[in-house]
């Protein structure tokens, strides 16, 4: 089975994700980020990866990341890429990924994206305040990702909000659930867990 959760920037797709690892059997499922597919920038001067537009659905590897997913449904390993954001370069270690039961795949993009869509079992949106979501992004950014707080508010409001306008918040049409505040919603988790425990295990 294959989930995938999107959603705004900050709005809570990875607390989802990993609300859902908790209840069901770890051994069973996997979470992959639609970030560390990202396109490796690594042959372009820094100055120009910094300026490239990562909120845009071209800024992904499409191949790789749908060929990944038709092995996870087949039951065959992967190598799951890791990506650097301080640096936007793909880094030379991968994360092996076992075949599992359940995979989940989360990122603002994963509904926009057709062919991955198709392949989805469920597919989710995590809703969550514009404002909630900025301030958000802008902790996560400056602690975790080397920005300064200038460059996380110009690149908010110059390309993210536009970007998500355009592309991330159209894709609400095609979640079979809208979760509303995220990992926060205690009985939207506690449905789609049980949702997904019986697709797991039929009467």
């Amino acid at each position: 089975m294959i989930i995938g959760i999107a959603g705004g920037t900050g709005s809570g797709k990875t607390t989802v994700a990993k609300r859902i690892l908790r209840t069901l059997d770890h051994e069973q499922v996997k979470i992959i980020a639609h970030d560390s597919y990202y396109l490796d920038r690594s042959g372009i001067p820094p100055e120009e990866r910094e300026a490239l537009n990562y909120d845009h659905p071209d800024a992904f590897d499409r191949l790789l990341f749908h060929r990944h997913l038709k092995e996870i449904a087949r039951g065959r390993p992967i190598e799951c890429p890791l990506y650097d954001y301080s640096t936007h370069t793909r880094r030379r270690e991968t994360v092996h990924i076992a075949p599992c039961r359940v995979l989940i795949v989360e990122g603002i993009l994963v509904l926009q994206d057709e062919a991955a869509r198709e392949m989805m079992d469920v597919k989710l949106y995590v809703e969550t305040d514009a404002d909630v979501r900025l301030a958000r992004r802008l902790r996560r950014d400056v602690q975790e990702r080397s920005r300064s707080l200038e460059s996380v508010m110009k690149q908010y409001f110059e390309v993210v909000r536009p970007m998500h306008l355009q592309f991330v918040e159209p894709t609400k049409k095609y979640a079979d659930l809208i979760i509303p505040e995220g990992g926060f919603n205690e009985v939207a988790i506690d449905i789609l867990c049980s949702k997904i425990t019986r697709l797991l295990h039929p009467a």
